[in-house]
């Protein structure tokens, strides 16, 4: 089955899915925001994570959306801070072989931007741009300013 011309060309345009697994709404308004400047995406989920909510319920959240967003080539999650409960239960889907992840804090716009725009590439090269990306996000705006009008 999986064989068939059709399952080929699906599985050869596959791209990476994108989870994003934050604090609160985070995820959920960084995506709206994303889909306003790119258009909607697919294979792009969210789960929120908080204090209301049971662990195993949003480890649970976490697994489906994972599942979801896999068609092949693999599953980028983007967390919002290294070593917050997001982070935590989102590594603890690492080691379990059932799809191929990776895990990446920090998420921000740029980086979000750039991961939808990316995700034909391999998943190690998509985790490279991802940091790239949201590092070059963050810029002191107000040095960049004062330091073009001393060149004036």
């Amino acid at each position: 089955m999986w064989d068939e011309p059709g399952f080929q060309f699906f599985r050869e345009h596959a791209v990476i899915g994108v989870v994003l697994v934050t604090h609160t709404e985070y995820g959920a308004y960084l995506l709206k925001a994303a889909e306003l400047i790119l258009g909607p995406q697919q294979d792009c989920y969210f789960v929120s994570v908080d204090v209301t909510k049971e662990v195993e319920k949003s480890l649970s959240e976490i697994r489906k959306s994972v599942k979801s967003a896999d068609h092949g080539p693999g599953v980028v999650i983007l967390t919002d801070m290294f070593g917050g409960t997001p982070t935590n239960l989102s590594l603890s889907l690492l080691n379990k072989n059932e799809h191929q992840l990776e895990v990446i804090t920090g998420v921000n716009l740029p980086m979000l931007l750039r991961v939808l725009g990316s995700r034909k590439l391999s998943l190690a090269e998509l985790a490279k741009e991802a940091k790239a990306a949201g590092s070059q996000g963050i810029v002191v705006a107000g040095d960049l300013l004062r330091s073009k009008v001393a060149k004036e």
